[in-house]
């Protein structure tokens, strides 16, 4: 299985919301695609508590069969559109890409 994570700092306010209501807004349209994406095989974001400068405001944790299923809920319509916003209300995106033991030498 091939892990999927994204991490985003936020503007303070954007788009007409602030951190914790775009934080929010993110969380569940990102979560929402679970179902409407087949090749999602776990979706979670989870909203930063840790009041650290070096902390992100949001993670997102998913996990896909491979590659190209990820390459596929890229792409898609839906994730587009949430993404698209996403990108209207970030500071910064750090992403990470990685198999998972249990898979990574089957490849």
């Amino acid at each position: 299985m091939l892990k999927h994570i994204v991490m985003w700092k936020l503007e303070e306010f954007a788009e007409g919301k602030s951190k914790a209501e775009n934080a929010q807004w993110m969380k569940e349209h990102l979560e929402a695609l679970v179902g409407v994406i087949p090749q999602i095989k776990s979706l979670e974001v989870g909203i930063n508590v840790n009041k650290s400068d070096a902390a992100y405001d949001a993670v997102l944790v998913s996990t896909f069969e491979n590659e190209a299923d990820l390459s596929t809920y890229q792409t898609h319509p839906e994730h587009v559109k949430v993404s698209t916003y996403c990108n209207k209300i970030r500071i910064s995106r750090v992403v990470a890409d990685y198999y998972t033991e249990e898979t990574s030498c089957g490849r």
